[in-house]
């Protein structure tokens, strides 16, 4: 991309940070200073029923608990409607996006009668039902028209009048994980015109990090392998908003007692900063990190792990 490295982190003030959530920081920053770039911390409070009164701050003091400190001061998602709004105006006017009246019930009533394969991660693969018009219904929600951009690059749009109201991109997507390695995805046959807006009213979580990003100028998402399905549907928004496209690399997982990821439904404990190299160590093993870094305080510790990040990464320019 020929710009200096900006990475970030950017976690939803649900509760406080915990095991899994330090290894997601922890690489974003880790992989920022190895390439000699800026790190920055953005909340995603969007989703204000999830939102626990607190959080963000109780975030931002356990990562620097660790040493993890921003490069500038956070950026709220919530203050930025406007923003998201001009996003989604942009996107009508190029006839990229359209209102949806349809309910859960509706798109399963439609799935069902076409055939269509049960949900993917219980997530209804939207059918295009709307793509015609609203035949007098009030719209709830507003969808991004996933086959209105093809899906290799250079872009190409394809106003939604030229296609038929079922029809859906034929060609994946590619993209380069830069640990995952290649990936692809047809975002019409897996997910559909995803959400833009919801019903509620609160800005869909596909939109408001795509605008973030590249008003940040994020050159590298750095994140855990759980989101890698979110990367079609963001490359498809960034193409369609003319923004740049940053580099990906999804990180593992830690998991829970269940073998699924480690969150709070399954048992995830607040993370102890009490003891801040423990925790750095253990999140680094996740990261395949030598164990037991020797160090007395956690600047220490970061700088030989940011040496040790450095030997074992590195992004072709």
């Amino acid at each position: 991309m020929g710009t200096a490295y900006t990475g970030r982190f950017a976690p939803s003030p649900t509760g406080p940070l915990h095991a899994g959530s330090l290894v997601a920081a922890l690489a974003s920053w880790l992989d920022a200073r190895a390439h000699q770039g800026r790190w920055l911390v953005r909340i995603e409070d969007i989703d204000t029923p999830r939102c626990v009164p607190g959080a963000a701050a109780l975030i931002l003091q356990q990562l620097a608990a660790c040493g993890l400190v921003p490069d500038a001061p956070p950026l709220y998602q919530l203050q930025r409607s406007t923003k998201y709004q001009a996003a989604l105006d942009q996107l009508i006017a190029s006839d990229l996006a359209y209102p949806c009246a349809c309910t859960r019930q509706d798109i399963e009533r439609e799935i069902a009668a076409r055939g269509q394969p049960r949900p993917r991660h219980g997530e209804l693969v939207y059918p295009g039902t709307c793509r015609g018009g609203l035949q007098g219904r009030l719209a709830r929600a507003w969808r991004f028209f996933a086959g209105s951009i093809e899906q290799n690059w250079p872009p190409a749009p394809m106003r939604r009048a030229q296609a038929a109201p079922d029809s859906i991109a034929n060609q994946p997507l590619h993209w380069q994980d830069r640990r995952l390695g290649p990936q692809q995805q047809n975002v019409g046959e897996a997910v559909g015109d995803f959400v833009l807006k919801r019903a509620d009213g609160l800005w869909a979580y596909q939109l408001a990090v795509v605008v973030d990003d590249g008003a940040q100028g994020i050159t590298d998402v750095v994140r855990g392998e759980d989101l890698a399905d979110n990367t079609a549907r963001q490359i498809l928004l960034q193409r369609a908003l003319g923004l740049p496209l940053p580099r990906y690399l999804h990180t593992p997982l830690v998991l829970g007692v269940n073998g699924e990821k480690l969150s709070k439904q399954n048992g995830a404990t607040p993370l102890d900063t009490s003891r801040p190299l423990q925790v750095l160590n253990e999140a680094g093993r996740v990261l395949g990190l030598p164990a037991g870094i020797l160090a007395q305080t956690p600047a220490d510790w970061l700088q030989q792990a940011v040496a040790l990040w450095s030997r074992a990464t590195k992004i072709d320019r």
